[in-house]
């Protein structure tokens, strides 16, 4: 159980220290703020619902795992290597499809509102 517990505290260090500074986790936060009483007006289903703030919050996951990517790569080193720059580079990637996905769904749940129709 104590591991349980320290854990949730290491989370939430990571949390404090992303949410002060880094500027895309600050954007994604503001996002889920705004995704949350949003996507209750989109969505015609609690499922609808879930999946729009699931999206949101698999692009935080995402951008998170992107950021510890990123300093572990700082922490070994600061000059060029290739190797770092492709690890940086595809964390980036994940990033980016992540930002797709949730384009998609959001995308699609506004059509599904707007006619509707489920698609």
């Amino acid at each position: 159980m104590q591991r349980l517990i320290d854990a949730f505290f290491n989370s939430v260090r990571a949390f404090r220290k992303l949410a002060v500074s880094e500027k895309a986790f600050q954007q994604e936060l503001m996002l889920l703020a705004l995704a949350l009483p949003l996507g209750w007006f989109v969505s015609i289903s609690w499922r609808g619902y879930a999946l729009l703030i699931g999206a949101v919050l698999l692009l935080i996951m995402v951008e998170v795992l992107n950021t510890g990517i990123e300093a572990a790569c700082d922490a070994f080193s600061r000059e060029f290597n290739v190797d770092i720059q492709l690890a940086k580079d595809c964390g980036s990637l994940a990033v980016l499809i992540s930002v797709i996905i949730v384009a998609g769904v959001w995308g699609i749940a506004i059509i599904e509102r707007i006619t509707g129709l489920p698609i």
